[in-house]
Formats: C-alpha cells, structure tokens, sequence
C-alpha cells in the first residue's frame, strides 16, 4: 500500500521537474496562473479557453483551494484583477492560513457563480468599492485557516498522533515530537476525507508570516513581458474583428445606411446594421476601422439632441433647492443653524468618464445552442446572465471568460458592451472579437454624475456648532442595486457625507436624487465619497478661515472622537512641513477622509503661476488601513489614486452639447503627463485594525487638498471641478 508518508518520500528523492510542473501540474487547468520561483509561462498565455476547475485527485476543501499530489496550490480569486493587486493580495490571505509554500502558489480566475464566490458585501461576485480585501479579510483566512486544520488532521491519522501535536508551516505539516513532516502534495487526497472542523481558530496577526510584507506582485512579470491576457488580446480560430458607431446623441437610434463604399474595402466582411448601432465586421481591426469609417450613416436622433450641459447644470441646482431624504440627523439642526457665525457655500462635481488604457471590448461566438464570451469584466455573473438574455439561451448556456482589466475604474460593472458584441455576434456563424475606438468609448461611456452639494454650517468658538449638508445627483445604486436604494436614498451617493470624522453635535445629512436629462450615470473611481469628501473638506477649510484658525489646527479640534484621524493628521502635518514657510503663490492645502473604512490624511503643495496654471510641487499622504496586507501595494493604490484624483481635478469634464459627448480622446480629456508629476510620499501606519479599501482612497484625496492649496495660495475659493484657471489668475479677487 502506497501510504501518504511513502509518497512523500519518493517525490521528495525524485522531485518534480521542471518540464513536467509546468505541463502536468499547472497548464492541465489553469487559464491564469503565477509560478513564482521560475517567474514563467506557466500556462499557454494566449490560450483564451479557460479550462474547467477540475477538482478530481486534488484536495478541494472549498471554493477556493485546490492542492495537487505534487504540492502545487491554486487558489482560486473571486475578485478580479485590474491593476489593483488584488490577486497577490489575496493570495497571501489565503496563502496565511493555509500556512501554503508560497514558491508553489498558483492562480485561477473564479468562473461565473454567485453562489460560491459572490462578494459578500453585495451577493453579486463583482469587484469594486475598495472592498476585495474588507469583504473578503475573514471568509478567505477562514477558508484557509479549515484546510490547513484538515491537512494537519490528516497527518495526524497517518502518525497516529493527536493533531494538536503537529504543526503546519510553507506547505508541510511538522510532528516535533518524532521529527516526521509530510508535504501538503503527499497529504492531498487523504484530507479530502476529512471532515471540516468548525470555528477553526485563526492566526493572531503577529504570527503572520506573508501578511504585511511587501511581496512582489504575482502578474508583474507577464504584464512587463507581454505574455499576461487582457481581454482585448483573445485570439480564436477563424476569428473576424468589429468595431461599432452609435448614434452620437443619446438615445438616438439608426435612420439610414449607405454601406456601398464600406463594401469595397479590402477586408471588410460584413456590415451589421441593429437599431441603436452600426458594426463593421473585418478580418482585421484595420478593415472594419476603415470600412467603418466608410459608411454614410443617417441618424434619428430623437429628443435628446435638444440637451446640453446649461439645461442639465440648470435641472440639477433647481433640484438641488428641494428638501432632501434624510440619511442621518444628530442633534437639533434648526437650533443650531439659529445661533452662531453661518456659513452656506455650494459645491458642483461634472461629468466624468471613465477612459481605462484598454478600451472597451468583447469577444464573443455566439452558436445555435451556446454562447462563448472573452473580456475583462468586473461583475462577471451579471454579463454571463445579459449575454443569455442578449444570445437567447439559458444561462448554463453561456460560457464566459474572464482575463485581466486594462483598468476598470467603475466602467467594467456594465454589461452593455458585452451584450453588444452578443448581438453582432449573433449575426454569423464565427467568433467576433468587438472593440470600441478611443472616440465611442469616451463619447458613450457611462458617465461619473454630475453632483451639487450645499453646505449650511454654524461657528461657534471656533468650531463647527451645526452642520447641514445636502447630496443632490443621481442615484446609481437605484439602477445598478435596486434592492440597496431604500426610502429615497442612495447609500453610496452619501458615503464619506454620514460618516465624516468631525465631532459636530447637530448634523444632518440629506439626499436629493437627481437623474440627469438623457445622459447614463454609472460608478466611477471613488464612487459617493468622490463628490462628499471634496465638498466637506473645501468647506472645512473655508469655515477654518472665517475662525481665523489655522485648517489643521482647525481640524484637530474636532477630532477627540477619532484618534485614528487625529493621528494621520497631526503625522502628515508634521511630514510635510506644515508650518514652514512658502514663497508668494504657493501653498498648501490638506484633506481628511475616513473613506472605506480607511483613514488617510493628504497634504498637497501646489504653485499657481500669473496666468493662474497649477505646478504640482509635492504630496504627503499617511493612511491608517487597519492590517495592510501588502504594503507596497497600499502605497502604488495611493500613489495611482492622487495621479487619478488630481488629474481630474486639474483637467476633467464631460461637456454635452446638442445631445453629444463633446470631449473624444485625450487631446481634449486630458491626463497629467509625467514632467507634471510631483514628488509622492506615502505613509503606512503599522495597525492592528481589521484592513480597510484603498484602491480609491487617494482619488478623493487630491482634488480637495489641491482646491484648499490654491485657496492658500491665492485667497480664491473654487467651489466647482475642474479648476478654472481663469479665476485663479493674478489680478482676480478672491
């Protein structure tokens, strides 16, 4: 009888090789996978089927762990990966209480089901919300943590000892005692029988072993060597390439088509003609560009082509004027708004789109009896059930695909490009791989809304004695979640509003939805605290003026409730040297945000030329996130966050005119460029709390430390994003 120990014994004298590792124990399944120490292709990069999640002969306690008779441990993600590092995030989690060897880790895209990998915040298994790692710090330890106790139990029953006794560490289960280990390879199918303990305890963080350090990222190597898949690189047999135009005006739909000149140019296959768009279909992006760009189209237009951005600003701040839902009210508001210094200032947020390096895009071959897609795709369960409803079949009918994001930022929890390229698929009888140009994608994109929020405030010695603030925009969560838009308030439009820091004892928050007049709103990065934290923390720092007290200073005061904020605080003053002097026309400006249960304080000193253009000269952030899983990662999530948020500060806004997205690539929706960049220095503050979000932190954080920078700078108070420079220009009056 081959016992488990024997097995043990002979793959340790004979080890795995290389050649058959990488073909027997990691290709024979695995879509995604990072073999660390070889830093290879581990997997056929360009293979866009992702294998099914064969489970036989492997030790498979749950949903999330897979460990073969060599050792080799997948571990499957159920968030996905778009830049943010969640997959080695959450591999170390997993890997944590699995006491896994972390040269033998692999990865596997969760395919579509709520059930088992469903974000357990939302239900849905969909990735956003600076949440992977707060919803999911529990569920996987806890995962990892009961395989790890049935490996060692099944040692234990080999050795006939109690568990208790052995030990588990990098893949091994160790009995001191008798100086026996066995590999979690040679223990994989006798754990598969045993039965899953309950309440596993789990490790106190000061025994973390991959927790907390800075960990190289594990997609790293293929994304700077080429060989990572995104879902614009899917390649099939006898695939044709699309591209599509839709009416420029929303809503608007197709009037006429003159596809003759279209079908003339070389390449070109077919064209599609539906009733919102048109498509192109080539045998390379090339022809279908240029046999797209051939056609005459007439569009029906419709009511929409009579809106502009004068009548949705005009719509939104009528509305804005209503009484609002209220979400959260301490105190007694009218008292205090009746006594003391008032202060009332609106604060208005435009347009934003999305604009991610990989432009929208699906790939899709759609059969009589079954439907095969290939994207990237934050929400995978809902494109699987849209594209079964585009494609006419059941949902076991649909296959989909999932690679990694090209950057997501909100716009990749729709499904609408999916289930476009599923009905021009529809159309012929091969694959079809459908991508948007950098014009359709910014000029239909589903837009960040536009906001207007009103603060009506009260100074007491020197404090802020009351404090109403009103929310009017649209309500995304109603469209995206309408389970979670409940008595009139959208819970994510007054995130970081009902939550701010500051100890004021009469507070009140409402919420006015708004829908804005024919233009889309979805969720963007940073979602609600986006618009909150830059109207709150303007106004702090104009309620600190008007006390006569310095913004920080101001701040502190307000703060004995929350020692974690008071810290960051008083640490990113002291790092970026608050109260050092600065040359004329150059200041400093701060932010504090208790965002994702994160909370981060941001400095940003800022020069403002004469004809009132912004130098970036340096930014301090310090963040307390509870346990920073990665730590290096929490710093490149914050440095990419403030380059994000200031340059929509500086620079971004969607513009309507006559039904149109008048902005089409990024000549007129800039970016910062890099001789732009200031220096960043970011701060983690070792905690032991339960780990917050940060993928989004530090979006919120740069327009209204820059805003309150210019303010310090000039004397001019901005209250509406993107800067005005012409306001800020020498000779204005603040």
């Amino acid at each position: 009888m081959l016992t488990a120990e024997k097995l043990h014994q002979e793959n340790s004298t004979g080890g795995v090789s290389r050649r058959a590792l990488l073909t027997g124990g990691l290709t024979t399944g695995f879509l995604l996978a990072f073999h660390l120490p070889l830093r290879a292709a581990s997997y056929a990069m360009n293979e866009p089927v992702q294998p099914p999640d064969v489970t036989a002969g492997k030790f498979a306690p749950n949903a999330f762990i897979r460990i073969d008779e060599t050792g080799n441990t997948t571990l499957i993600m159920p968030q996905v990966e778009m830049g943010q590092g969640t997959y080695t995030s959450i591999s170390m989690v997993l890997a944590e209480e699995l006491d896994a060897d972390w040269t033998k880790v692999a990865l596997l895209h969760a395919p579509p089901n709520d059930k088992l990998y469903g974000n357990p915040t939302f239900g849905l298994q969909v990735t956003g919300n600076s949440n992977s790692i707060r919803a999911w710090w529990k569920p996987l330890r806890t995962a990892g943590a009961t395989a790890r106790a049935m490996l060692v139990q099944a040692a234990a029953a080999e050795w006939q000892v109690d568990p208790a006794s052995c030990t588990a560490s990098k893949g091994e289960v160790t009995h001191a005692a008798s100086d026996r280990k066995l590999g979690y390879g040679a223990l994989a199918l006798a754990a598969q029988g045993q039965t899953p303990p309950k309440d596993v305890p789990l490790k106190d963080p000061k025994d973390f072993v991959y927790i907390g350090q800075p960990l190289k990222r594990l997609d790293t190597p293929e994304k700077v060597n080429g060989k990572a898949v995104y879902g614009i690189d899917a390649l099939l047999p006898d695939m044709k390439f699309a591209t599509v135009a839709a009416c420029p005006v929303f809503g608007g739909k197709v009037g006429k088509v003159d596809d003759t000149a279209a079908k003339k140019v070389p390449g070109v296959r077919k064209i599609v003609v539906l009733d919102d768009l048109v498509a192109v279909i080539g045998d390379h992006m090339w022809a279908a560009k240029k046999g797209l760009e051939a056609l005459k189209i007439e569009w029906d237009e419709g009511p929409n082509a009579k809106i502009g951005s004068k009548e949705i600003w005009q719509h939104l701040r009528t509305a804005s004027e209503k009484d609002g839902a209220v979400a959260k009210s301490v105190g007694d508001i009218a008292k205090g708004l009746a006594t003391g210094d008032k202060f009332e200032a609106s604060f208005e947020m435009p347009f934003l789109a999305h604009a991610s390096m990989e432009p929208i895009n699906a790939t899709v071959h759609v059969k009589p009896d079954s439907c095969e897609v290939w994207t990237g795709t934050q929400i995978v369960s809902r494109v699987q059930s849209e594209a079964a409803k585009a494609a006419g079949l059941p949902v076991e009918k649909v296959i989909v695909n999932n690679h990694l994001l090209g950057g997501g930022f909100g716009r990749k929890l729709e499904p609408d490009m999916v289930v476009a390229a599923v009905r021009i698929a529809k159309q012929v009888d091969y694959p079809v791989k459908v991508v948007w140009t950098r014009e359709e994608d910014i000029q239909h994109d589903v837009y960040r809304p536009v906001y207007r929020d009103t603060v009506t405030a009260t100074l007491v010695d020197g404090k802020v004695a009351a404090w109403k603030y009103k929310v009017a925009g649209s309500a995304v969560l109603a469209r995206w979640l309408p389970p979670a838009f409940q008595k009139g308030i959208d819970i994510d439009a007054i995130d970081a509003a009902v939550d701010a820091p500051y100890d004021i004892p009469n507070f009140r928050v409402e919420y006015v939805r708004v829908e804005p007049p024919a233009v889309p709103t979805g969720f963007w990065r940073g979602v609600g605290p986006n618009n909150n934290v830059f109207a709150v923390e303007c106004a702090m720092d104009e309620l600190a003026r008007k006390a006569g007290k310095d913004p920080v200073e101001f701040r502190r005061a307000m703060l004995t409730s929350k020692p974690r904020a008071l810290a960051v605080l008083n640490s990113a003053a002291e790092k970026a040297n608050w109260d050092q002097p600065l040359p004329p026309r150059v200041g400093r400006g701060v932010c504090l945000q208790p965002s994702f249960e994160t909370f981060i304080a941001t400095v940003v000193e800022a020069e403002i030329d004469e004809m009132g253009e912004v130098g970036l000269r340096r930014v301090v952030s310090v963040v307390d996130t509870g346990i920073a899983v990665n730590p290096d990662t929490v710093k490149a999530q914050l440095e990419g966050g403030l380059i994000f948020g200031l340059t929509a500060a500086l620079y971004g806004e969607i513009t309507i005119d006559k039904g149109r997205v008048q902005q089409s690539n990024f000549h007129d929706y800039r970016m910062l460029r890099i001789d732009q960049m200031p220096k960043i220095e970011v701060h983690v503050v070792k905690s032991g709390e339960p780990p917050g979000g940060i993928g989004e932190t530090g979006v919120n954080a740069g327009p209204p430390a820059l805003r309150n920078a210019i303010l310090a700078a000039t004397g001019v108070a901005l209250r509406r994003m993107p800067i005005d420079r012409s306001l800020i220009a020498v000779g204005k009056k603040a």
